[in-house]
């Protein structure tokens, strides 16, 4: 054994033994329970970062815990390849989006496998290979056939720089989430996935993923937005033209004096007919606002007339119409009665443009004066001013005022998401081609399954950052698969998050050639037992991936309802940002001493951030690895703090948790010549111990529970790990007699079972250690059981009572276990330093709680 820790030697030794013997290579075996472990996978964008390694250092610590538990673990990875980074990249580099994703991944699996993550990468694929995107497109076939997808027009978030579509959800602030740049809505044509079909069921099942964070069902049932309520006609004045709007509060119809609709309404257009071209500026202004401030409740409230009036149902009122900016095309119809005395937004939007404001509802508080209000009044009461419905009770009138109009055909009961359907279109070259075709004489046709997949041409120039596929004469021309005529082919490409909405289940047959998956091996392996990624997912990717679950479910492809059991949304991993007064934002290499290496001026600390390479403050791990080694890396990692919760990085942290490796090592170095030629200690065998080494025995079986019960309930790998390193410092309390048999077995023990449960954490440091005990080299620990704590070790014969006089401390003894009151009173009232606080006083009473305390109340 050297007498020094080399991280670097032992690490590539392990790695290289690891590959060699396939040890993480798995297979269905019905003899085992399976255990399904996954980490969100990467984009290969071409580094890991810090936030890559805590992912999937957590994944891994779970997946070696589990396979030691006896469960049959399967651990993927692969490569979410498709995007615009790539192409981006292509465009700036004159190269090809597929070269440029390939040695990415190249590199990344390298930094991967460096650090030592238990992935079976015979399972590995990148959702851009044909192999995976050819069923990807099949899919969309059966949906196509199914009616669950479609091609409609409408307004669409276009960002410019990208040239492309972009979901609702990848609109961040008013601005592309890739990019950044500001989103503009455009009307188009594209395709979309009908997830509204499924929204009661989505919802529904949020209430029953009972492994999930409850934020994450939060934030989900907030996107579905369930509602129930009344879709109102609103007819527009001398115009054949109806306004409906979906409302929770029919009982307030009578108090409507306005109505605002979405700049993206599809009637603005008819609607506006004073002032049009100083009207239409203001909308498409509104129009770029972000949707999320524009529903806030600060967000300042704007709105322009359009000239035109609606005739409010109930009161025959001409009541005028407003494009107003609160309002979204995202819920309901895009319109909305406005009732300003029962609506704070409706409230502050009249008390701006003086727009009448007619209380509808009496508060059953009558200090309320509802006629001079201060604010809109949206409590319970009785309904005023509202005919033939005064003095019902509110709840009541949303009823009765619907089933009033519903008889004049002008209201229903209805239902309304704020869920609208996914559309997938996105107009870039580097994504899963739709497989469509356009004939003049059948129409939209899709491609026949036999000529799948529909490959993305390589022969490509990218001199523009759009329509690449519309200017490929060889890809857009064909032929109708139904009547042979001559076609076009769809030349937009699917949302990348249609690749990750269905990788979960390749992975269960990465090489399956006749369909996605073979529905036996995803019946064994899924659905995934525990997932993991970051928070930042909650409606995007997860959303959809539970849609696309229940589409293949229907689609007979699975019996699967949700598609994980589990989920973890670990914490980002943060640090201190860095500037220059003169250079802007530095890289920690480009700081020394508090000064600019570059102009040696004073550097100003900033708050510590998530680590973003726009701001600077990111850890390489490769420097990390280099440095310290991975096991250090991964240490430091789980040490921190809690999984879910957010890490601050600290170079000293890191240091200490590779000084605690050298601590474990030169412990080793000194004890193994002892204890290598000794079996380890055994009860029936060997006796009971008692003094020191019981008390050993006893510390290592607490730590063992702690650690088992730490990481399988609840991933508090901080914790288990604090464990490890307290029971490190009991050991070193602890001499070994190397005169004395039972003593190096009882050290036996304990260096075996230490070196097992710190393998999850530090697999690499661990097998080395272990190697070195028993001398064989092919022992891997991974395929050892996970050790379990004796029961009959942690009992203690001796514990600590805490000695109060009236409620105030003033003793600690250390007695025998169970010691009774009466001899807890004698041994106390006997001892000669406690005997100055009963000196002439009188005992009243004495409280008393087994192994723990006793309190004497004295006067």
């Amino acid at each position: 054994m050297d007498k020094s820790y080399n991280p670097e030697k032992i690490e590539k030794k392990w790695q290289e033994k690891w590959e060699k013997s396939k040890l993480f290579k798995v297979e269905i075996d019905k003899n085992k329970e399976k255990y399904y472990l996954l980490e969100m996978f990467p984009y290969p964008s071409g580094r890991i970062h810090m936030g890559h390694v805590r992912n999937y250092t957590i994944g891994d610590v779970v997946a070696r815990f589990k396979r030691m538990k006896g469960k049959n673990v399967l651990h993927p990875m692969g490569w979410d390849a498709f995007g615009l980074p790539a192409e981006n990249a292509a465009i700036q580099n004159n190269s090809h989006p597929a070269q440029w994703t390939y040695s990415n991944i190249a590199y990344m699996k390298d930094q991967l496998k460096k650090l030592g993550f238990s992935y079976d990468w015979d399972r590995e694929f990148a959702t851009c290979d044909p192999e995976y995107y050819k069923w990807e497109q099949l899919i969309f076939i059966k949906m196509f056939e199914k009616g669950l997808a479609y091609r409609s027009t409408g307004n669409v978030n276009w960002c410019p720089d990208c040239s492309t579509v972009l979901a609702n959800e990848q609109v961040e602030d008013g601005c592309c989430w890739r990019c950044g740049a500001e989103v503009e809505i455009k009307e188009l044509n594209q395709w979309y996935f009908k997830i509204t079909d499924y929204a009661e069921e989505l919802l529904e099942w949020t209430y029953k993923l009972k492994g999930w964070p409850e934020k994450v069902l939060i934030m989900q049932r907030n996107w579905i937005g369930k509602s129930y309520g009344s879709e109102i006609i609103f007819k527009v004045k001398d115009k054949d033209i109806d306004i409906k709007v979906f409302t929770t509060r029919p009982d307030t119809l009578y108090g409507a004096t306005f109505m605002s609709i979405a700049p993206e309404h599809p009637l603005v257009d008819q609607l506006v007919v004073e002032n049009r071209d100083e009207v239409m500026k203001i909308v498409n202004e509104m129009k770029k606002e972000d949707k999320i401030k524009r529903t806030s409740d600060d967000y300042e409230k704007k709105g322009v007339f359009t000239g035109s009036y609606c005739i409010n149902p109930v009161t025959g009122w001409e009541i005028p119409v407003y494009v107003a900016n609160f309002v979204l095309m995202d819920y309901g119809t895009g319109a909305v009665m406005a009732v300003p005395a029962h609506d704070q937004r409706d409230f502050e939007f009249a008390k701006k443009y003086n727009l009448k404001i007619v209380p509808v509802i009496k508060p059953y508080d009558e200090s309320i004066d509802i006629y001079n209000l201060t604010e809109a009044y949206e409590g319970p009461g009785t309904l005023i001013n509202s005919d033939i419905f005064n003095g019902i009770d509110n709840e009541k009138a949303k009823d009765a005022i619907t089933e009033y109009l519903a008889k004049k055909g002008l209201a229903k009961k209805t239902v309304n998401y704020r869920l609208k359907d996914w559309g997938i279109s996105r107009q870039r070259y580097w994504g899963a081609p739709i497989p469509v075709i356009y004939c003049e004489k059948c129409g939209i046709v899709p491609e026949k399954e036999e000529n799948l997949p529909v490959v993305l041409p390589k022969d490509v120039k990218f001199s523009s950052s759009s329509d690449v596929l519309k200017q490929l004469e060889d890809f857009v021309k064909t032929t109708c698969p139904k009547c042979g005529s001559p076609a076009k082919r769809e030349t937009d490409t699917m949302d990348t998050f249609v690749e990750s909405s269905w990788y979960f289940f390749r992975f269960a047959d990465p090489k399956c050639d006749y369909a996605p998956f073979d529905k036996e091996k995803v019946e064994y392996w899924c659905p995934v037992d525990q997932y993991i990624g970051g928070i930042e997912h909650a409606v995007l990717h997860l959303l959809y991936a539970r849609f696309y679950t229940k589409v293949l479910r229907d689609l007979g492809y699975c019996n699967i309802d949700e598609p994980f059991i589990n989920l973890l949304t670990q914490g980002m991993v943060c640090k201190e940002t860095v500037q220059c007064p003169e250079h802007g934002w530095l890289f920690p290499d480009e700081v020394e001493n508090g000064k600019c290496k570059k102009c040696g001026k004073d550097v100003i600390i900033g708050r510590s951030e998530k680590m973003s390479k726009s701001k600077k403050n990111v850890i390489d791990p490769e420097n990390i690895i280099k440095k310290y080694g991975a096991d250090t890396a991964r240490l430091f990692i789980l040490f921190a703090a809690p999984p879910d919760k957010n890490l601050d990085w600290s170079e000293q942290g890191v240091d200490g948790c590779y000084r605690f490796l050298n601590r474990i090592w030169n412990l080793c170095y000194k004890i193994f010549p002892y204890i290598k030629d000794v079996e380890k200690y055994d009860y029936n065998k060997d006796g009971e111990v008692d003094g020191e080494l019981k008390n050993l025995r006893r510390k290592l079986h607490e730590t063992i529970k702690k650690v088992n019960e730490d990481i399988e309930r609840r991933f508090h790998f901080n914790t288990a790990i604090a464990a490890i390193m307290e029971f490190l410092n009991y050991i070193n309390q602890v001499n070994i007699d190397e005169n004395s048999e039972i003593s190096k077995k009882v050290f036996r023990e304990v260096f075996e079972n230490l070196i097992i449960i710190l393998s999850p954490f530090t697999p690499h440091f661990a097998e080395e250690l272990w190697a070195q005990l028993t001398g064989k080299e092919d022992d891997f620990l991974l395929n050892k059981e996970f050790p379990k704590w004796d029961e009959s070790a942690l009992k203690v014969e001796e514990t600590l009572v805490v000695v109060q006089i009236n409620g105030k401390l003033r003793g600690k003894f250390t007695v025998p276990l169970d010691t009774t009151e009466n001899k807890m009173k004698e041994i106390v009232l006997n001892d000669e330093k406690m005997k100055k606080y009963f000196d002439g006083k009188e005992i009243k009473k004495v409280i008393f709680v087994k192994n723990k305390l006793i309190n004497f109340v004295v006067k």
